[in-house]
């Protein structure tokens, strides 16, 4: 077995243990994954953890308590190695359940909710000793009705999966089409940045990298657009409005690209900077303040181009930077809500 094909083994029971989610199986499953003193970044309120005991306490258990019945599915599972020659596996997909107790002060809703996430391990000596994980906490929010920001210009609704059902790479790795992959997207991104200081769209070559019927599936907040026409205008346009000078402080952040078969993902703690101005960003107003900004993200080629991009950014994290608390905002929006636990009868019985 190759190293990535058993990279994605060595976590497979750790994802198993989320689909059936109980603390003792889940607790045991981290630790046998990962290294003592593995390193997690997670994102906004959550911050850092060391060692998967921590991590657990950080972020499963308050989450477990108001999702009482929490499962895990992961639509991709993909691994490769990045340019730096350190070994990574991409996990994206959710977490679900029925929502009976309030989280982050997220009043409940005894309804299922969903909450997509981006998990990237990086594995040395067949352990985890690092991890990188954004989870797109504003869509919960969204589903309780206790959104406290300004409305996504993008669609909102449950990202789906890869439309090839292929998520789930398998072995055996093939080295030259991870490359391949992994410079497609590369070259692609070098693009993107052309425009505006080097001309207009037509230098981001659009045609070239991504399938004309292209979906970009964003973060809560910003949303899904779909073909050229819905990138443009439903991110990247208010996007670069907002902050023009992105993609100039290359040398102060750190990427990680890897590929396996037709996908391709990044990640970077962080891996934007840019400074908030000119017209502002999702209803905030230009401060001038200099953001560092976590995304996350996975792509899929067909037929040699990106027909599907799922992105996740840590806005609650870029937020904080600008001196806006959602949480306090969400407080204020849902002062008159009820935060207690929802007991939801089984419809059995009188």
């Amino acid at each position: 077995m190759d190293r990535h094909t058993a990279n994605k083994a060595l976590i497979a029971p750790l994802r198993a243990a989320m689909y059936d989610f109980d603390e003792a199986g889940v607790r045991r499953a981290l630790s046998v994954a990962c290294a003592p003193d593995a390193v997690f970044h997670l994102c906004h309120p959550f911050g850092d953890s060391t060692g998967p005991d921590a991590f657990y306490d950080t972020a499963y258990a308050g989450l477990l308590d108001a999702l009482p019945d929490l499962e895990r599915r992961d639509y991709i599972v993909m691994a490769g190695q990045d340019e730096h020659g350190a070994d990574w596996v991409g996990c994206g997909g959710y977490y679900s359940g029925v929502f009976t107790g309030p989280w982050l002060d997220i009043p409940p809703t005894g309804h299922l909710v969903t909450m997509r996430f981006h998990e990237f391990f990086r594995i040395e000596n067949g352990k985890v000793v690092a991890f990188q994980a954004l989870w797109d906490i504003p869509e919960v929010m969204m589903q309780a009705g206790a959104w406290p920001m300004a409305p996504s210009l993008g669609l909102e609704f449950l990202v789906p999966g890869p439309a090839t059902q292929d998520g789930l790479v398998t072995g055996p790795h093939d080295e030259e089409k991870a490359f391949q992959t992994r410079q497609h997207i590369v070259d692609m991104l070098e693009n993107l940045k052309k425009h505006p200081s080097q001309g207009g769209p037509e230098v981001m070559e659009m045609e070239r990298f991504w399938h004309p019927r292209m979906n970009w599936y964003g973060p809560a907040g910003i949303g899904t657009g779909r073909g050229y026409a819905g990138f443009r205008n439903w991110h990247q346009i208010p996007f670069l409005n907002g902050m023009p000078d992105r993609g100039q402080y290359l040398d102060e952040i750190t990427y990680h690209f890897f590929g396996d078969g037709d996908y391709a993902a990044v990640t970077g703690w962080p891996n934007m900077i840019q400074t908030v101005t000119h017209d502002g960003w999702m209803g905030i107003a230009p401060s001038g303040q200099r953001i560092s900004m976590r995304s996350l993200d996975f792509w899929r080629l067909e037929n040699g181009r990106i027909r599907e991009n799922w992105v996740l950014v840590d806005l609650l994290d870029a937020y904080r930077q600008l001196g806006v608390d959602v949480f306090a905002r969400l407080r204020e929006f849902n002062k008159a809500r009820n935060m207690g636990r929802i007991d939801i009868l089984d419809g059995m019985s009188a």
